[in-house]
């Protein structure tokens, strides 16, 4: 069970923030498809209003967790707990009230095709809040929409007129449409580069420190680990091998760890890291 206390454990009111240490608790988690064991023993915690990194080498099922922790994917053993309620033992209905608290950025956005990007900002809003006047959506989708850093006009063109680095940002409008105070973010800077990249990882330190975010951010990215990632999780052998900060994660010593930040990249991003600190 997680740590918040018999208060923190109580269902919080629409407009209450979370206030225990771990708003994400993982434990024992084990995902598999047919005989293909993904994840076997995995725990994790996710501290409250951290840039959390995620990493791990292909098939090590950064996603599944992602997945697993938002409920899109049912685990075979296991508890998830988001803002002190099981995930994993409650039924679907009884997970409403947490799902309007967190935001989700898909891989290449996730957005609908045939809706413009103001209409794909609101479409939580009707889920979550079908009272809200028509022109009261849309003025709070305008609002994400700048937020997410696209111009105003963005907001009437469709995802097909837009370039990849906008409809990541449009795609962040829409995760950020409900206030959410969880923000998962699944790749943000793949495909984009490195000006793009660097300036999507600029808005999201903005973003988190602005609004009080914990963000679980699943990434390949070197640059992003050492620019606003406050702590990293590695996955490797099934499971989460070691969380910390980059030092802390050397001090380990293990060999996947050493490789994947002591390699070429990895030197490169440490060096920029380095300049920028300077």
């Amino acid at each position: 069970m997680s740590e918040e206390t018999g208060s923190e454990k109580r269902a919080l009111g629409r407009h209450e923030r979370f206030r225990g240490d771990y708003p994400v608790v993982v434990e024992g988690l084990r995902n598999q498809f047919g005989e293909q064991v993904v994840h076997e023993d995995l725990d994790l915690k996710v501290r409250r209003r951290e840039i959390l990194g995620v990493v791990g080498g292909s098939g090590t099922g950064k996603s599944v967790l992602m997945r697993s922790i938002i409920g899109l994917q049912q685990p075979a053993q296991g508890n998830i707990e988001v803002f002190g309620r099981s995930i994993t033992e409650a039924e679907p209905d009884e997970n409403i009230g947490i799902r309007n608290r967190w935001g989700v950025l898909f891989q290449g956005g996730a957005l609908f095709s045939t809706l413009t990007v103001g209409e794909n900002v609101e479409v939580p809003l009707r889920q979550f809040y079908p009272e809200l006047s028509p022109e009261l959506r849309r003025e709070i989708a305008r609002y994400k929409v700048i937020l997410s850093g696209l111009p105003e006009e963005a907001a009437n063109k469709f995802p097909s007129e837009l370039s990849g680095g906008m409809r990541k940002r449009a795609g962040l409008a829409r995760a950020l449409s409900l206030d959410p105070e969880l923000l998962f973010l699944d790749e943000p800077t793949a495909g984009l580069d490195p000006i793009g990249a660097d300036k999507f990882d600029r808005l999201t330190k903005e973003l988190q420190d602005t609004l009080g975010l914990t963000v679980f951010l699943i990434t390949h990215d070197l640059d992003t680990l050492y620019a606003i990632c406050d702590r990293v999780a590695v996955l490797a052998e099934k499971r989460v091998i070691a969380v910390g900060t980059i030092p802390e994660l050397l001090e380990t010593q293990h060999p996947w760890i050493e490789e994947y930040f002591n390699g070429p990249r990895g030197r490169a991003a440490q060096g920029t890291q380095a300049r920028s600190d300077g």
